[in-house]
């Protein structure tokens, strides 16, 4: 398939998405040195730094990367799916699943190393989550997942940290189906409450670690066994 010149803006998305084809149709199979930045320009019709900057965005697709001396390399024929369209896609069981073993050691470590700001933190999470129990389901799983959120800043790792922002967004989704479709808040607007007041937050203030990461562990089981009942579940 001929490249063809390009001639409306945007020049890179354009180059990127032809230079892509070229790889995902297998024009250009896995192991392929692909023409050099001049070659490119010339039959893109386009600058090289349009060329080097759609290579780049290759590369961070997980097709293509360069080798020191020898040139730009195919090393896939599908992109790499990124973190988080994955997380959104998968089954909200799965993406419970990981996030227990995550939190359940951040809580462990949460009890090893936090600070008296950390405690401030939580108990102030925990205060957030009391007052939205009066409101709608959304506002309630918002300030749940803040709560737990502040546990896992506790353990003092960014990268942990990070994790738990990423799976965020799914675990929200899932929750709050979870609520509204088992009716979880029709007779307790504040569920579990004693779990994350007398328990969780405790235990992390007090430093038992075993406890902090039993509590939550048996807590999360729990979550994860209503939402296999979940329609979307599994």
């Amino acid at each position: 398939m001929p490249l063809g010149a390009l001639r409306r803006s945007p020049l890179v998305d354009q180059a990127v998405q032809h230079l892509r084809e070229q790889i995902t149709e297998g024009h250009w199979p896995v192991g392929t040195r692909l023409p050099g930045e001049n070659a490119l320009a010339k039959a893109l019709g386009v600058g090289r730094s349009t060329v080097r900057e759609a290579l780049r965005a290759l590369a961070g697709a997980g097709l293509v990367r360069a080798r020191q001396g020898s040139g730009v390399f195919v090393i896939a024929s599908e992109p790499v799916q990124d973190w988080p369209a994955r997380l959104r896609r998968a089954a909200i069981t799965d993406v419970y699943e990981v996030r227990m073993m995550v939190e359940t050691q951040a809580a462990r470590l949460a009890a090893a190393r936090r600070t008296d700001e950390d405690v401030t933190a939580m108990e102030a999470a925990l205060q957030a989550r009391e007052r939205a129990a009066g409101g709608d389901d959304a506002a309630f799983v918002d300030a749940d997942i803040a709560l737990h959120a502040a546990v896992v800043a506790a353990a003092g790792n960014p990268v942990l940290t990070d994790l738990f922002a990423e799976f965020a967004p799914a675990l929200r989704e899932g929750l709050i189906d979870m609520v509204e479709l088992l009716g979880l808040r029709e007779h307790d607007r504040n569920p579990g409450h004693g779990t994350h007041a007398a328990l969780l937050v405790a235990a992390v203030r007090d430093g038992d670690a075993t406890a902090a990461s039993d509590l939550l562990q048996a807590e999360l089981e729990q979550t994860l066994a209503r939402l296999h009942t979940t329609p979307g579940g599994r």
